[in-house]
């Protein structure tokens, strides 16, 4: 009866320390001291039909690693009889490591591969890397990574990172993924998992990040004094910290531990342009209120794991050199006085600017023509089987007066009546392809400024008074007085604003004179037909004349 009384006690030991998820021997230990559990870290293997404890243990554990400890574990009756679809924890601990690889599933600009002893090498999409391997992007370069999860990684371009491991645990393509960055930034986005530790490890010099799944940023400061990272989602654990999603954490050397901060909001995009049609491509949003600078980058339209242009800007613009035509997502994140990037915000646009537009050559932008004869002219677009040209009253193309898409020249003469007018072309290649509109010229038409009639001169005893007939719009008049019908030998070119003019009284003779307008704007129109002018000699000479014969 005795020995039954201890046998029942122990028992009851026994299954209060299993519930408390201790051992004997963690029994025997002072209050207040457990022996950590070893198997906590574990992956949770969901039991398939027909499998067994033996045909696992020799699958996925490691050599000299034993079924039993499985069955304990687990607590498992029967080894040859396991419910499917129950769960099976394997400690990371017993689990086979195996080495694992990495694809590059986007290659973009310049992207190098240094594998020791080889010399670098250009990194093409498909690629497989391994551990050991370092990967450099240059100005412009960018690199997405695929893991054997799933796990991506996006290394943005003038960054550095070195992959320190790539191992799966068996046949579980369950992956531990260790990874250092060393210039530059990050993006991560790890597949979410209940089934193991966090075995997705980047660090730097300043920190290391560990996640289970989850979405985050890390910049690595331009001299390399810090480490800035953002979590988008779920949470990362960053040396003691856990950080939450809409949270950074900052790392410098000297610093005591690292600092949190809340995420700035994402900018406004709402005025973002929908079509640009000019290359180089420049994009502005709104100022974000307490941002210090910003970080904007393109993708193709909704594809965030292809980044083709990346770059940090002091103002709300963006600007890159150039972009292929096509669909694209501009996403900006304001960066805060930390150096912290913030929220995300994401705007579609078009990119239509090919084939460009030909330059105008004439007439010149703001250019006024006189009479009704325009010569439109300008450069030849190699791209361009044809032109399409608009002429438009004012700077109004809703309703144009010319709109031909046939034309195969660079030049076409137009007949207009006075009046303002713009102009602009576009080229059409094959296909049709129509690009977009150049910059519209704007010319105007005026009326060339009548010739004057003259009217038959008055020749007084002193002077010679000339008439015209006046017109509108006319400024002023020109006028050349010559003693010769080629006016080579010009007397005076005398100006008035009145149609009419006093000339001395020349000695007596052959004269010519012609006359021309001129508007305000100093253009002038064509003279008119010399009038000839003979002057007769003066009664006063024929009396004095008189008066010598007489004299004789």
């Amino acid at each position: 009866m005795a020995t039954r009384c201890v046998k029942s006690k122990q028992g009851m030991i026994g299954a209060l320390l299993l519930a408390l998820g201790l051992t004997s021997a963690d029994a025997a230990k002072p209050a207040g001291v457990v022996t950590p559990d070893k198997d906590a870290a574990a992956w949770v293997y969901r039991v398939q039909p027909g499998d067994n404890l033996f045909d696992l243990s020799a699958a996925y554990l490691i050599e000299g690693a034993s079924w039993r400890e499985l069955q304990r574990i687990n607590k498992v009756a029967d080894p040859l009889k396991l419910p499917p679809g129950s769960a099976l924890r394997m400690p990371i601990r017993l689990l086979r490591r195996e080495a694992s690889v990495a694809q590059a599933v986007f290659v973009q600009g310049d992207v190098s591969l240094l594998r020791a002893p080889n010399p670098p090498t250009a990194v093409q999409s498909g690629a497989e890397l391994r551990s050991g391997d370092v990967l450099r992007t240059g100005e412009q370069g960018s690199l997405t990574l695929r893991f054997v999860d799933g796990s991506r990684l996006l290394l943005a371009p003038r960054s550095d990172i070195a992959i320190e491991q790539l191992l799966i645990y068996g046949r579980s393509a369950v992956p531990a993924m260790q990874l250092r960055l060393r210039q530059g930034s990050a993006d991560s986005k790890v597949q979410k998992s209940t089934q193991r530790p966090p075995d997705y490890e980047l660090r730097t010099t300043h920190l290391n990040l560990g996640v289970r799944g989850t979405e985050f940023r890390v910049q690595l400061a331009d001299n390399g004094t810090g480490t800035a990272a953002e979590v988008l989602e779920g949470s990362v654990a960053a040396n003691a910290l856990r950080v939450e999603a809409g949270y950074g954490v900052l790392a410098a050397a000297g610093d005591a531990a690292p600092r949190l901060a809340k995420l700035a909001a994402a900018p406004e995009l709402a005025e973002v342009a929908t079509r640009l049609e000019r290359i180089p491509l420049t994009l502005n949003w709104p100022p974000t209120p307490g941002a210090s600078a910003y970080r904007a980058q393109v993708y193709p339209a909704g594809d965030f794991e292809r980044l083709l242009l990346d770059g940090r800007f002091a103002s709300p613009r963006a600007s890159w050199a150039d972009l292929p035509d096509g669909r694209y997502t501009l996403r900006v994140r304001a960066i805060d006085a930390l150096g912290l990037e913030g929220l995300a915000a994401d705007a579609a646009f078009t990119l239509k600017a090919r084939p460009e537009p030909p330059f105008s050559r004439a007439p010149s932008d703001g250019a006024t023509i006189y009479g009704d004869q325009v010569e439109l002219a300008w450069t030849k677009s190699l791209k361009a089987q044809n032109y399409r040209l608009q002429v438009a009253t004012g700077n109004d193309f809703a309703a144009p007066l010319l709109d031909r898409a046939d034309l195969n020249s660079t030049e076409q003469a137009l007949n207009l009546p006075p009046g303002r007018y713009a102009w602009r072309l576009a080229s059409i290649a094959a296909g049709p392809d129509q690009g977009p509109f150049g910059d519209a010229q704007q010319f105007t038409v005026k009326p060339i400024p009548p010739t004057p009639a003259l009217a038959p001169p008055e020749i007084g005893d002193k002077e010679l008074q000339f008439r015209w007939a006046a017109a509108p719009g006319v400024a002023r008049y020109q006028l050349q007085w010559a003693s010769d019908a080629e006016f080579k030998q010009l007397i005076s070119e005398p100006q008035t604003t009145e149609p009419a003019l006093l000339l001395p009284r020349p000695s007596a003779g052959t004269y010519y004179l012609r006359v021309k307008s001129a508007d305000a704007d100093g253009y002038a129109g064509p003279y008119g037909s010399a009038q000839v002018v003979e002057v007769p000699r003066s009664r006063w000479y024929w009396l004095l004349a008189l008066g010598l014969l007489l004299l004789k």
